[in-house]
């Protein structure tokens, strides 16, 4: 039987108000799914929404016609209807789901999707998972047009590195703020893996562990050799995995999210079992700008075979003057033909940032690995995400494994909206 997904809209509670967002709820009544890497890829997605959504599956490889795309790969699902995918899955890792239609996205149309290598556990460790939203109480729609309209408060895009240009109402860990956070109790001395996911519509984040120290093992699902710190940093639609062990005896343990340039704030506890958690106010220091400092040190597990590139391609990240046009090679689109591939090839991708503003760049249906930053080589993370700083350049690499037609974009879901996105097709596709 295929897992069950309801995509559907519910109510939570955000500084004292009530919000309506969206969710998606599996067959227990939790959030999302939790598969292991040999299980068949089968999920019934119904729509019980009264607009047209669909969903994609971030991180994972499906056939092109099952990656949820409005328009390029599949047509929206309209109120009422359900859809049966069913694929071969070969990644595991921390992965998520989330909306691809219009700024559903930032309604918090998303969820966890964690595939395992094991049934049981390689460690001994216990395991949380952590999903990341920003959060508005306004309309998304009249947030985009305000700034296409180069008004309002949020229009501080065309300023010269600026870090963000939206302004939010709050910061969520799996739907709560420091003022009520989520306590995940744990036993002295506990392993916690930490599967954080970056949900946010448009805030690079840094993973703050406090007094604690950690080892980052993994991106974006992919094994990295372990990098240890207190300050991990996650630009939108990354995951990381980081390890922690506690010290001995009972105590509280505040583990936060930060935006970068920005004194907001928010968090979940570790404690052990009757520890007092002392609540911390949601505005802290100002948290440093994201940028590429860990990229440069992070190495894959995962040796790839030498093959030589075949063709390399430059797409420069264009855009973000006053009327809020964003795009790839100075075109803004939606589903254009940036450049097309032939099965079996080497491709290497030079991104340009040519704009004033950070953009975390994803593709579809494949992973990459991060080959050189500013030309400099480096024997990189495998991602599916990679952030594009200001004058910047950025070098991955990628085998064109998995013909179809497969969505290239800035995951700052305001900017992709706006012209920040295009599509790597396959000539030989059908």
């Amino acid at each position: 039987m295929p897992a069950e997904l309801k995509v559907g809209s519910r109510i939570i509670e955000v500084n004292g108000r009530a919000a309506k967002v969206f969710g998606i709820v599996n067959s227990r009544g939790g959030s999302g799914l939790s598969l292991v890497l040999a299980e068949r890829f089968r999920a019934r997605v119904k729509n019980d929404l009264d607009v047209e959504t669909l969903l994609h599956w971030h991180g994972l490889n499906p056939p092109s016609a099952q990656d949820g795309v409005p328009m390029l790969s599949q047509a929206p699902l309209k109120p009422g209807e359900s859809f049966d995918y069913e694929f071969v899955n070969t990644r595991s890792g921390t992965h998520w789901m989330h909306s691809h239609l219009g700024l559903q996205e930032q309604q918090l149309l998303a969820a966890p999707l964690i595939v395992r290598e094991t049934a049981e556990p390689l460690f001994d460790e216990q395991e949380h998972v952590v999903l990341l939203h920003d959060f508005t109480f306004r309309d998304p729609q009249e947030i985009l047009a305000e700034l296409k309209a180069g008004a309002g408060e949020h229009a501080g895009h065309a300023k010269a590195g600026i870090l963000n240009d939206i302004m939010f109402d709050a910061y969520l860990a799996n739907d709560r703020t420091l003022a009520d956070p989520e306590v995940v109790r744990v036993g002295s001395a506990t392993q916690i893996r930490l599967r954080i996911i970056n949900g946010a519509a448009a805030s690079n984040l840094w993973i703050d562990l406090g007094t604690l120290r950690g080892e980052l093992i993994a991106v974006d699902g992919n094994a990295v050799h372990p990098l240890k710190g207190s300050l991990f940093p996650l630009a939108v639609a990354q995951r990381s995995d980081i390890r922690v062990k506690l010290p001995e005896g009972s105590g509280a343990w505040p583990i936060l999210f930060r935006p970068e340039g920005l004194s907001a704030r928010t968090g979940i506890y570790l404690a052990t079992q009757g520890a007092e958690i002392a609540r911390l106010a949601s505005e802290g220091e100002v948290a440093p700008e994201v940028g590429l400092a860990q990229e440069m040190k992070l190495r894959s597990v995962a040796v790839l075979p030498p093959e030589p590139v075949t063709r390399t391609e430059i797409v420069t990240l264009t855009g973000g003057g006053t009327d809020y046009l964003w795009g790839l090679n100075g075109k803004s689109s939606m589903h254009e033909t940036i450049f097309t591939v032939r099965e079996n090839e080497r491709i290497e991708i030079i991104m340009q940032n040519q704009t004033g503003m950070a953009h975390p760049v994803h593709l579809h249906g494949h992973y990459f690995k991060v080959a050189a930053i500013n030309n400099v080589s480096i024997e990189g993370a495998l991602r599916d995400t990679v952030l594009v700083p200001p004058s910047t350049s950025v070098t991955i690499r990628f085998a064109a494994d998995n013909p179809g037609n497969w969505a290239f974009h800035c995951h700052h879901l305001y900017h992709m909206n706006a012209g920040m996105m295009g599509a790597i097709r396959y000539s030989n596709a059908a």
